[in-house]
């Protein structure tokens, strides 16, 4: 068989199944066309259901939206009218108020008018009255004229001059007084410097004393010091020029005398013999002697710490043997090397805040009273034998003319030497630097409080502040307030006349009257 031959009939198959295979598509995409055009139309009467229902929706939406409009502007309308209303009312009330006001005003003005008829007459009424007290007033005048003998110019004349004497008196009073506290306020400074100085300045404010006591162990000692005989106690009054008593006192010897150095110098002795146990006239001219030595060493080391405290370099020995015999002085109860320890700081401090030389200032202030350190041999003040003793001790002519001049002997050459006084006087009258009798304080008060009560119609006087005030409690039945005023400005002059006293005194006088009742 030929090729053309075999392959004929697979053509034939091949056309065959095309023709089945097209007419198969055909029939394929005709079903799916009537099946498109199906989905189509339901597709299409889907949409316009909906589209009929969403339009039934809006028309639903669009109703209930106008109703909702409509009852809002209705509320609105409701609202405005309501404030319409309110505002109506609220003007009528205060139409109401206004007309209320008015009547009462026209009311006012009624009366008003009544009471300025009713004032007129008064005023012609008064005017009267007034024309015929002048008239009697010119009567009474001339026949006042005519019983002293004066005329009414004279006696003006007369009433004038008493009244200008005593406001001249007052005025001069008040000169003296504003002159004072001028004078005040010009130290304002130095007082604010003294101020500052004292605050700056600690010390204790406790003063000394001297104790004139020994204490013994025992009985039994005070027999071996007095020795046989008294042989003893002889030759411990012999050397040391004190008097030495022992009496009943238990455990202490009682030494008397006046010389505080010989004192001191007793006390050594009498400890170093207790201690000892050895007590016979040979022991005690040799404990007297140690005592000597001691105590001049002592003088010296007190001496010596004192410059050396105050910064004062370069003093003489004799300057500073005369310091340390101030330790075993008192002035008033104050030991007189700590009062010139504490006059020379305080003289530093105050020269520092014035731009003076400080180290001047403070050997005057340690020096000052070197005078007190001799004895009685030597005639003259402490201040005027200070200031020799410096000279010929080698010290400056200003540290001298310093010393001389604390207690205004002498006339200051030098800023610094006038600070001493007020240095010295700071430091002794410090609270607690001296001591005072408390019979002259009570005496000073009731003097005060006397003369006070010397007044008619003073019930009590009460002096206060250490006699810087005094109150005055007067009967109220026997002065007035006028006689208050009076009361207070005769006390006033009475005490500037008859009392000497620093300072003010403030007189407060006190005038009540009390009324009680017992409801039964």
């Amino acid at each position: 068989m030929t090729q053309p031959e075999t392959l004929f009939p697979f053509l034939i198959t091949f056309i065959i199944s095309a023709s089945i295979g097209a007419s198969i598509l055909w029939l394929t995409q005709k079903i799916k066309l009537k099946h498109f055009k199906q989905l189509a139309t339901a597709l299409i009467q889907k949409a316009e259901e909906e589209c009929k229902h969403k339009k039934n929706n809006a028309d639903l939406s669009i109703r209930q939206l106008q109703i909702e409009q409509q009852r809002e502007l209705e509320q609105r309308w409701h609202n405005e009218r309501r404030k319409i209303q309110h505002e109506e009312d609220r003007l009528k009330q205060r139409e109401d108020k206004i007309e209320n006001r008015m009547s009462l005003v026209e009311k006012k003005l009624s009366d008003i008018e009544k009471r300025e008829a009713v004032l007129v007459v008064h005023k012609t009424d008064l005017d009267q009255e007034k024309k015929l007290l002048t008239e009697h007033q010119t009567k009474l005048l001339h026949q006042l004229e005519q019983t002293a003998g004066l005329s009414a110019t004279e006696a003006k004349l007369q009433l004038l001059a008493q009244i200008n004497h005593e406001v001249k008196q007052d005025a001069a009073n008040l000169i003296r007084r504003t002159m004072k506290e001028a004078k005040e306020e010009s130290e304002h400074e130095a007082s604010r410097i003294i101020a500052l100085t004292i605050n700056r300045l600690a010390v204790p404010c406790v003063s000394e004393v001297t104790i004139n006591t020994v204490s013994i162990p025992n009985e039994e000692m005070k027999g071996r010091i007095i020795g046989r005989e008294g042989r003893n106690i002889r030759a411990l009054e012999s050397a040391t020029g004190i008097t030495f008593i022992i009496d009943e006192t238990p455990g202490a010897i009682v030494l008397s005398g006046f010389d505080p150095i010989r004192m001191q110098i007793a006390k050594m002795t009498i400890a170093d013999l207790v201690q000892d146990g050895r007590i016979h006239p040979t022991r005690i001219e040799e404990a007297v002697d140690k005592a000597k030595q001691n105590i001049l060493k002592l003088i010296k080391k007190h001496g010596e710490d004192a410059a050396l405290r105050s910064g004062c370099v370069n003093l003489h020995p004799d300057l500073i043997n005369l310091l340390g015999k101030l330790k075993f002085r008192y002035s008033y109860g104050q030991n007189i090397l700590d009062h010139s320890l504490e006059v020379a700081h305080l003289m530093g401090m105050m020269a520092a805040e014035l731009g003076l030389d400080s180290r001047l200032a403070k050997r005057i202030g340690l020096l000052h009273d070197v005078g007190k350190a001799v004895s009685h041999e030597v005639e003259g003040t402490h201040a005027l034998i200070g200031q020799d003793l410096a000279l010929k001790c080698g010290e400056s002519k200003e540290v001298a003319n310093g010393i001389g001049c604390h207690h205004g002997e002498i006339e200051a050459t030098t800023v610094e030497g006038s600070l001493c006084s007020a240095a010295d006087a700071i430091s002794a009258t410090r609270q607690g630097a001296r001591c005072e009798h408390v019979e002259e304080y009570v005496k000073r008060l009731k003097k005060l409080e006397d003369l006070a009560c010397e007044f008619p119609g003073v019930e009590k006087a009460y002096a206060m502040q250490a006699g810087r005030e005094v109150r005055v409690v007067v009967l109220p039945d026997q002065i007035n307030d006028d006689g208050v005023i009076t009361l207070a400005r005769d006390l006033t002059k009475r005490i500037e006349s008859d009392l000497n006293y620093p300072g003010k005194i403030k007189v407060t006088v006190i005038r009540e009257k009390r009324i009680v009742e017992y409801a039964m």
